[in-house]
């Protein structure tokens, strides 16, 4: 039987891997549109620490979902997810392919999952878990998790706060865990036909090379600069999800004069290196998700040929 939904490109990997510069070839040689699956790129005035496409690739490439919102206005994988969707439909009506490029894994998955309907955030909840997470360490928090949602326990890092904090949180609320609200949402199908791409570097202390390499740069770029200008806004503070990114979040702390800059510059760099690895096990789990090493002879030229074999 043919599948006739509307093509659509998932082009993920870990950060540092050159997705941005695969994504503008790709727009150049296909004609496909690019949405942006980025949780720290949404944001206005987050540029240099979220790595976003300069003015002269944007102008070469438009990147969609891109400066949507304000560092004091938190966006959800909900909100993205209903973004996303509307872009695709306009992409896919005027002819094109979307391409989504980006290393959010949990906005690639609810994009194609749905969204399970969760409890708000609530603060009393949160100020509470963050209580024994200074006292005791994100280890007892992950320990929590393991006997009342073996699952989510399982996927999420024992360094990962967010998440960790965030399925802890469902459970308190609602007495059930993450896992059983997500097994009841009714999966119907998604509207595109997708071809899921993975572009990572086969050799691990290369992509640590390059990631210290990036975050250094950042830091040269005017990184704290920007941090700063974020920081002496009234309407900001270090709660927010925009402020909490990899990067922000270790500069901000150097600005409240938690430590130094080589000390920043070592944390940027390993929280970097920890996020780089939860993105490469999220995509080890991805289905159908196919390789491409960002370190081959012609990457570009691999991608094209999984895109001709998948039909655009």
């Amino acid at each position: 039987m043919v599948d006739e939904r509307p093509p659509a490109i998932l082009l993920m990997g870990p950060t540092a891997a050159g997705k941005t510069d695969l994504a503008i070839a790709l727009h150049e040689r296909l004609g496909c549109e690019l949405v942006s699956v980025d949780s720290a790129m949404v944001y206005r005035g987050m540029d240099i620490g979220s790595a976003k496409p300069s003015p002269q690739e944007l102008a070469r490439a438009p990147h969609r979902l891109i400066d949507i919102r304000d560092p004091s206005e938190p966006y959800s994988a909900a909100d993205f997810r209903e973004d996303a969707l509307s872009e695709m439909r306009r992409i896919s009506d005027a002819g094109k392919a979307p391409l989504l490029v980006g290393g959010t894994m949990m906005y690639f998955k609810h994009l194609l999952e749905g969204v399970a309907n969760l409890p708000a955030a609530d603060t009393a909840v949160r100020i509470e878990l963050e209580h024994r997470r200074s006292r005791h360490g994100l280890g007892v928090l992950h320990e929590e998790l393991s006997r009342v949602d073996p699952r989510s326990a399982a996927r999420i890092h024992p360094n990962d706060p967010q998440r960790l904090m965030r399925a802890l949180e469902v459970y308190r609320l609602t007495g059930r865990s993450l896992s059983e609200l997500w097994d009841e949402q009714h999966r119907e199908t998604f509207p595109w036909r997708t071809l899921s791409i993975g572009l990572a570097p086969s050799d691990r202390a290369t992509l640590h090379a390059r990631i210290a390499q990036r975050f250094t740069t950042m830091l040269d770029a005017g990184l704290i600069d920007e941090v700063a200008a974020l920081r002496d806004r009234d309407d900001l503070d270090a709660s927010l999800p925009a402020m909490k990114s990899v990067g922000y979040r270790q500069a901000w702390a150097h600005l409240e004069g938690e430590y130094g800059h080589g000390e920043l510059e070592r944390r940027g760099i390993i929280a970097t290196r920890q996020l780089a690895k939860r993105q490469l096990t999220w995509m080890r789990s991805w289905p159908a998700l196919r390789w491409v090493d960002s370190l081959g002879l012609d990457p570009l030229s691999e991608v094209l040929k999984l895109v001709r074999e998948f039909g655009t």
